[in-house]
């Protein structure tokens, strides 16, 4: 697992079992313990196609079979903490489990039953379409993993979809969920990326033109997959039996820490769920991640960052973008507006919640506090991205003079195409040595290329009065860097270790992917290897921490995505 804290979040899942005695050698040593399937009720119906299930919180089902599995990517870390050794990916057996191909004993495979809001209105029943969970296994430490097959075949909730994946969407999904991890910042896992030899018709761009492309399988981690949604599709029905049974096993298996279930610790659990997915995205913001598609039925109950479609990272700093060619009219899920998506998403989850509480207003009380939570956190991760101690610390500057200084930063980052991963690590190069505001000859050279220019698309197209408000701003900063008298090293080592120094750009993945369609994987790997240590400058890796190349400003998949995969 990562040593970085950035997060400064523990884990929600406080119930463990002895770890095993035994050293894993082989994926047949995974213990299963599928609480899950045994607890919760399951659809009474096994297979018989696309229809609605009422009144279960699961479907079991099989994934397909797939004519030529074959790994070319997986986690060490991940594989590390479920117990299992490096030789377990040298043999056939992996690629045959981890496509579904072969069941482990144990294995009690399922597709969940959800609902949720998509781009704001209500869609009914959503499920796991083409993500089938093997099964609940218990990792080194003692804890459950829920592992999921993503692409592995139609379920009872695939609608009109075939449950199958596509290698480029499985290559971003990948890598995207180890890099997030690394930048730590709350994400479910990936333990493998595999082929199947299969050919997976999509149209990618929904525009009549469908083609053939490579499928395949993404196994993926959590302690569980539960969603908003959920608690959502039981509440829709009046099915209050069923979300009084989830919930309840929610509370004792993953927050068994507030006690037995009553009114008041269902309350309090939704409080819980709340400060967990402000923890969630305000660290999306530090790094500047775009999810893309922030419905309901995509927010985890854990706070956990979980379905990587159509994200983006920012390359140049730009508060209404958003990667999804689905939202570019209206723009709801864009950068600077996902905080108050997750509030009106966690508004969602209340009223869903509410028979059980039976009253409106500490659910109230949550959702208000979500947006002091988030103001506070927000102010104090800026702070940390410029290295300032803040309010508080006997120097004479009170919140609002931090608020300030933040505000005004964020207003002027838009005004030029701002690389916002660079500028954030080139602001080392300003100390308080800098001139202050008025001695511009020299407040230039704190943008000239070796220094916080080198975060600029087009600096020729930069005129006199932005260029004026950035080293203003900059001047300012200096000056409060002096009144904090902080030492230089010290700061730049707090600065660096968060912001990071490489991020997985959609350009980047593109590449991979290019790469991987004509059979070649080993982009992939050297990806996820830069991407383990996001925050520490790597030899041979500096092409990873440059702003995107022009010839990816408008291409497909270095954009805007669609959800198609």
């Amino acid at each position: 697992m990562s040593d970085h804290t950035a997060t400064g979040r523990s884990s929600s899942v406080t119930e463990v079992v002895p770890p095993a005695l035994v050293t894993r050698s082989t994926l047949r040593n995974l213990a299963f313990d599928n609480r899950f399937t045994r607890q919760l009720p399951a659809d009474p119906e096994h297979d018989g196609g696309t229809r609605p299930v009422m009144k279960a919180a699961f479907s079991r089902v099989r994934p397909v079979s797939v004519p030529q599995p074959e790994i070319v990517a997986w986690s060490k870390e991940v594989s590390d903490q479920l117990g299992l050794d490096d030789a377990v990916w040298l043999d056939d057996d992996a690629a045959q489990v981890f496509t579904g191909n072969r069941l482990l004993a144990g294995s009690d495979p399922f597709a969940a039953n959800y609902g949720g809001h998509q781009f704001g209105n209500w869609a009914g029943q959503l499920g796991d379409g083409r993500a089938i969970a093997l099964g609940e296994v218990i990792d080194r430490d003692g804890r459950h993993q829920t592992l999921q097959l993503k692409g592995a075949g139609p379920t009872p909730y695939s609608r009109r979809g075939d449950g199958l994946a596509v290698l480029r969407s499985s290559i971003r999904e990948f890598l995207c969920s180890e890099a997030m991890h690394h930048l730590g910042v709350p994400t479910t896992r990936a333990l493998s990326l595999a082929i199947t030899g299969n050919q997976v018709v999509r149209d990618m761009f929904y525009d009549g033109n469908p083609r053939p492309e490579p499928g395949a399988v993404v196994c993926r981690v959590a302690p569980s997959f539960i969603r908003f949604g959920n608690f959502q599709i039981f509440a829709s029905r009046g099915e209050l039996a069923e979300l009084e049974a989830l919930a309840d096993f929610t509370i004792a298996h993953y927050f068994v820490h507030l006690g037995s279930p009553s009114p008041e610790t269902y309350a309090a659990w939704f409080d819980e769920v709340c400060q967990l997915s402000c923890d969630m995205v305000v660290q999306w913001m530090r790094v500047g991640f775009v999810h893309g598609v922030m419905n309901t039925d995509n927010m985890s109950i854990h706070g956990l960052t979980i379905d990587y479609g159509p994200y983006g990272w920012l390359d140049d700093y730009d508060p209404n973008w958003t990667p999804n060619t689905t939202d570019a009219g209206e723009r709801r899920y864009r950068f600077g507006h996902q905080p108050h998506i997750v509030q009106w998403n966690l508004l969602q989850l209340a009223n869903a919640l509410y028979p059980l509480v039976g009253q409106a207003e500490p659910l109230e009380a949550s959702l208000n506090g979500f947006v002091e939570q988030y103001r506070n956190q927000f102010r104090q991760m800026m702070l940390d991205k410029l290295g300032l101690l803040g309010a508080g610390h006997g120097l004479g500057i009170d919140v609002g003079d931090d608020e300030r200084l933040i505000a005004e930063l964020l207003e002027i980052l838009p005004l030029a195409e701002t690389d916002m991963t660079i500028f954030f690590r080139r602001l080392t190069t300003v100390s308080s040595a800098y001139p202050l505001a008025g001695n511009t000859s020299e407040g230039v050279e704190l943008l000239d290329p070796q220094g916080i220019g080198a975060a600029f698309y087009q600096p020729r197209a930069i005129d006199d009065g932005v260029r004026r408000r950035f080293t203003d701003w900059l001047s300012r900063y200096a000056v409060r860097i002096g009144v904090e008298g902080r030492p230089d090293y010290e700061r730049h080592a707090a600065m660096n270790r968060v912001n990071p120094l490489y991020v997985l750009r959609n350009y980047l993945a593109q590449e991979a992917i290019d790469a991987a369609e004509q059979a070649e994987y080993g982009l992939i790997n050297q990806l996820a290897t830069a991407l383990r240590r996001p925050y520490d400058r790597q030899p041979g890796h500096q092409r990873l921490a440059e702003k995107r190349p022009d010839w990816a400003r408008d291409r497909a998949g270095c954009s805007m995505l669609s959800c198609s995969s």
